[in-house]
């Protein structure tokens, strides 16, 4: 009777528990493994190596821990629309500006008269404001920024820009002070252009059809071609190389400012709109034509140059 009862509290095989044991085994590792990957502390922590950048995240309010330990939480990032790291007091300049593809929310970004070098915006797609003038870059590429529409890059080491086209809103954009030599404006939406102070040779803005501001002063350009440029209303290229400019298409200009080059002819008889002519310090230049009734309020000449109706 012992016996029997015995058996009757063992009714399992130890060769039917082994397989049991195994897919419990298997489940719960499984089970383990998927719990650390939906709740890996990882996930929700944003890289910020520069000491500098985190300083001012800090001082902003915007890394809730408070402490410099090169990590901030990645959802502190993604509640900013507004970034400006010139409010913050702190005087050490971010030279690494690694961790800025976590804010992915922002529309307004300024990290003006730092020392950063390299900057990656491709995760930043709702940008439609930007100021990294002052810094070190040597390229940038803003093919993911389609909704810019202020971009200011002066005063970097810049020569070339990408993505230029992909941003159908963009209105101005400041590029001046950088070491472009060469730079095709292959965007219809640019409104205002600054690119004075750089080594330019040739400019391209046959496709900026709705450019009314060209300001390329200081740079050694040669020849240019407006005629595409039909709403151009401020034109400014003084202290370049040119010799001839043909401003015929060009009759809403009210602002010419091409003082300092080597213009040897001047016809401004089609651009009746100018109220601001400049154009003294050009040696070979004597006469710059204009219409009998043609009058210009504000003209700058040097003493050897006179307006006449009839230049030979």
């Amino acid at each position: 009777m012992v016996n029997r009862i015995k058996k009757m509290k063992n009714p399992i095989s130890r060769s039917s528990i082994t397989p049991i044991i195994i897919v419990l085994t298997l489940s719960l590792i499984i089970s383990c493994s998927s719990n650390e990957e939906t709740l890996n502390p990882t996930d929700n922590i944003l890289n910020i190596p520069d000491i500098h950048f985190e300083t001012k995240l800090i001082e902003l309010g915007i890394d809730s821990d408070g402490i410099v330990n090169q990590q901030m939480l990645r959802s502190d990032a993604e509640k900013l629309d507004r970034l400006d790291l010139n409010l913050s007091a702190n005087s050490g300049k971010i030279v690494d500006f690694t961790g800025i593809e976590g804010f992915v929310n922002l529309t307004y970004l300024s990290a003006a008269g730092q020392e950063i070098e390299d900057v990656d915006l491709s995760f930043n797609t709702k940008l439609d404001t930007i100021f990294l003038n002052g810094n070190y870059l040597n390229n940038i590429d803003i093919s993911n920024n389609s909704n810019l529409i202020l971009l200011d890059i002066q005063s970097n080491e810049l020569s070339t820009i990408t993505g230029l086209s992909k941003s159908p809103n963009l209105k101005k954009v400041n590029l001046s002070f950088n070491n472009f030599e060469e730079i095709t404006i292959n965007n219809t939406s640019i409104e205002v252009l600054l690119i004075s102070h750089n080594l330019l040779k040739s400019i391209d803005t046959k496709d900026a059809l709705n450019l009314k501001n060209l300001f390329i002063i200081l740079n050694q350009i040669t020849t240019v071609d407006f005629s595409s440029n039909i709403l151009l209303e401020t034109l400014v290229i003084s202290g370049n190389k040119l010799q001839n400019i043909n401003l015929e298409k060009n009759t809403n200009l009210t602002h010419l400012y091409c003082s300092s080059n080597l213009l040897t002819g001047l016809d401004v008889s089609n651009n009746q709109e100018l109220i601001d002519l400049r154009v003294d310090r050009n040696p070979d230049l004597t006469c710059i034509k204009i219409l009998n009734s043609q009058e210009i309020p504000n003209v700058s000449l040097s003493d050897y140059q006179e307006l006449n109706t009839n230049c030979n």
